[in-house]
């Protein structure tokens, strides 16, 4: 028995399985084994109890359900303005921050702190904000330079047509004039944590090569677009693949800001494909829980098609040195 057990210890097969053990049970418990109960749930009749099995039934009715395509277009377009958005602001304040600037710790922490704040309450703090009438800021704002106030929150014509005056019918008009603002205050809340990581990026770049550009005459936008830019691909491409799963699963600033479990307001054209799953799943009159975990893997499965892609054409253009 000790000299199985003294072969065991010399391969490392106990040790390995001592450290490995409790992240296993972890990942079983509160990961792998909801997953499958999801899987069972999401092919079964299940209103608060299992009334047995229906297989693909939920996934058919999801797919015939026109609102789920009306959320599903909502999240594209939330995902599509959202993440570069995001991404030019962020690197634009964190290009400023490597700069060099007095007081860089004060504005690096500064541009953080809404990233760690309660999304709750910045959401009610920039519903209160964008109050059309009531005292909301950003119109009091736009009335200093002679623009008429917006509905914001309440606005249900998509940019597009507002901007330039046209009347495309449907997602043609663009996202919902509340659905970006609902984007704007995305990329505010976000924006500090872009910027930490891509002035960790920026940090990481040789000195030596803009010295060669200087000495080439190479001027700051040059230096920008052909150095900068290019050894911060692998930066920006982990942030690009991290912003798109987050942003298809947005639903915190919706519930707040678009009227709790009424949400999607107006005219549904702020619900994402997360709050129309979880109105599926707890608002009152639905509770249809094998219906919404039929929207959870196809959201899923649409998650991991988008990764897949982006991998597949980004990596070739990732530079590391």
């Amino acid at each position: 028995m000790n000299s199985k057990m003294n072969k065991l210890l010399n391969k490392g097969w106990f040790l390995a399985l001592i450290f490995l053990g409790p992240a296993f049970l972890f990942l079983m418990v509160f990961k792998i084994i909801p997953i499958i109960y999801a899987l069972i749930i999401s092919m079964s009749d299940y209103e608060f109890k299992f009334s047995g099995i229906v297989w693909f039934k939920n996934y058919i009715l999801v797919f015939k359900d026109a609102k789920f395509w009306q959320a599903l277009v909502n999240t594209f377009w939330y995902v599509c303005l959202s993440i570069p958005l995001t991404l030019v602001i962020s690197l634009f304040f964190a290009v400023l921050l490597n700069l060099g600037i007095k007081a860089r710790s004060f504005f690096r922490t500064s541009y953080f702190l809404p990233y760690i704040t309660s999304m709750v309450a910045a959401a009610i703090v920039w519903k209160a904000l964008y109050h059309p009438t009531d005292g909301g800021v950003i119109n009091s704002i736009l009335g200093i330079v002679n623009i008429n106030p917006l509905l914001w929150l309440e606005e249900p014509r998509g940019i597009f047509n507002m901007m330039f005056n046209l009347n495309l019918p449907g997602a043609l008009g663009g996202p919902s004039l509340a659905l970006f603002a609902i984007i704007l205050f995305s990329a505010w809340k976000v924006m500090g944590y872009q910027v930490v990581i891509l002035l960790a990026g920026l940090q990481n770049v040789p000195h030596e090569l803009y010295e060669a550009a200087r000495i080439d005459g190479a001027n700051r936008i040059q230096q920008f677009f052909k150095i900068t830019l290019p050894l911060l691909t692998p930066t920006l491409y982990f942030l690009v693949i991290t912003s798109t799963i987050f942003s298809f699963r947005v639903f915190a600033p919706i519930y707040m800001m678009t009227g709790g479990e009424a949400g999607g307001a107006p005219d549904g054209t702020t619900l994402v494909t997360a709050f129309y799953m979880y109105q599926w799943a707890f608002a009152p009159g639905y509770n249809d829980f094998g219906y919404a975990a039929s929207m959870a893997f196809i959201l899923f499965f649409i998650i991991l098609a988008f990764t897949w892609v982006q991998r597949k054409f980004s990596e070739k253009k990732i530079h590391y040195q």
